[in-house]
């Protein structure tokens, strides 16, 4: 599937606290929070992490983030891929297999 038609939601086995400025994303297993998978967001990443909504493709996210924050597309994308793929290799997030076709 293409990066830029992909469309992602949030697991919902994932707690989220803003905490400090952050936005901490805590997986939960078994009904006890993961505390050895612990990840922070910073002002970005939370913007980002709060699209995963099944409503925005990640092209999409990547258009908010450049309009936003004034950075090159290029920029923006390389970061919102990676960022995506680290989310998804943790199984914080989760592509919508009926979008994006």
């Amino acid at each position: 599937m293409n990066m830029d038609t992909k469309y992602l939601n949030q697991a919902h086995d994932v707690v989220t606290r803003r905490i400090a400025g952050e936005t901490v994303l805590v997986p939960v297993t078994s009904g006890a929070a993961d505390l050895n998978f612990i990840y922070t967001a910073n002002e970005v990443a939370t913007m980002i992490w709060e699209s995963f909504d099944g409503q925005k493709s990640v092209g999409q996210i990547v258009e908010i983030v450049c309009s936003e924050y004034e950075v090159p597309s290029e920029e923006a994308a390389k970061d919102v891929i990676d960022f995506v793929a680290a989310l998804e290799a943790a199984g914080l997030v989760r592509s919508d297999p009926d979008r994006g076709r």
